[in-house]
């Protein structure tokens, strides 16, 4: 069960009874954004995929850190999670939503992927908890084979894959190894200066593998 609570001007989505996102730590999302779309800058009309909406400070984010020539799709599964944002007396996502380069999409982020070949610069995703899901235990197959080769699939050449996690995951980090991808680890605090660290993995598809991964046909 979701459950969204406001208290102190802080929202907090809970799952459960357990925390999930806080406003008041938003830190490692925006550093996510940070770091795998302040490299875009110099394309054209770069293409990125967000997959998870939250309170919206991914996406914001990215926007600050991408040219106006951008396009970014945002995937929420989640129908209240969307609606939430959209409540104009909250103040969550709502002004992101409404910048021209977004488009926001009620589905599965992987649905996305599946049905967008070579497409994006940049695909970034903060789903869950990371490999061992706390809301939906499908999003697991994120973090599985299966499940990296379907976003390589997604990729232009050179692109890169974002990955939002609560803690470290070696077996995780080998696993994208393993798919011919360079790996960058960042321990980064939930908030700017106290609390707890996660850990933001980003990804870059390296040329050799181009050809094997684009080759991805199976049912995700």
């Amino acid at each position: 069960m979701l459950t969204l609570y406001h208290h102190d001007g802080a929202y907090v989505l809970r799952v459960n009874g357990l925390e999930l996102m806080s406003t008041r730590r938003s830190n490692s999302e925006e550093q996510l954004a940070t770091l795998a779309c302040t490299p875009l800058l110099g394309l054209a009309e770069p293409q990125v995929l967000i997959g998870g909406l939250g309170f919206g400070f991914t996406l914001k984010a990215a926007l600050l850190a991408l040219p106006p020539s951008a396009r970014v799709v945002v995937a929420e599964l989640v129908q209240e999670v969307i609606d939430w944002n959209r409540e104009p007396a909250w103040t969550l996502a709502g002004s992101a939503l409404l910048d021209t380069r977004v488009t926001l999409r009620h589905a599965d982020v992987r649905r996305v992927m599946r049905d967008s070949p070579g497409a994006f610069d940049a695909i970034l995703l903060d789903v869950d908890n990371g490999a061992a899901p706390l809301t939906t235990s499908s999003n697991a197959s994120l973090y599985s084979n299966a499940g990296i080769e379907l976003a390589v699939s997604a990729l232009r050449p050179g692109g890169r894959l974002a990955y939002w996690s609560a803690a470290p995951d070696p077996r995780f980090e080998k696993a994208l190894r393993r798919a011919k991808l360079a790996v960058e680890a960042h321990r980064v605090r939930a908030h700017t200066s106290s609390g707890g660290y996660c850990t933001l993995l980003i990804a870059t598809l390296r040329a050799t593998a181009i050809g094997r991964i684009l080759d991805v046909t199976k049912p995700f």
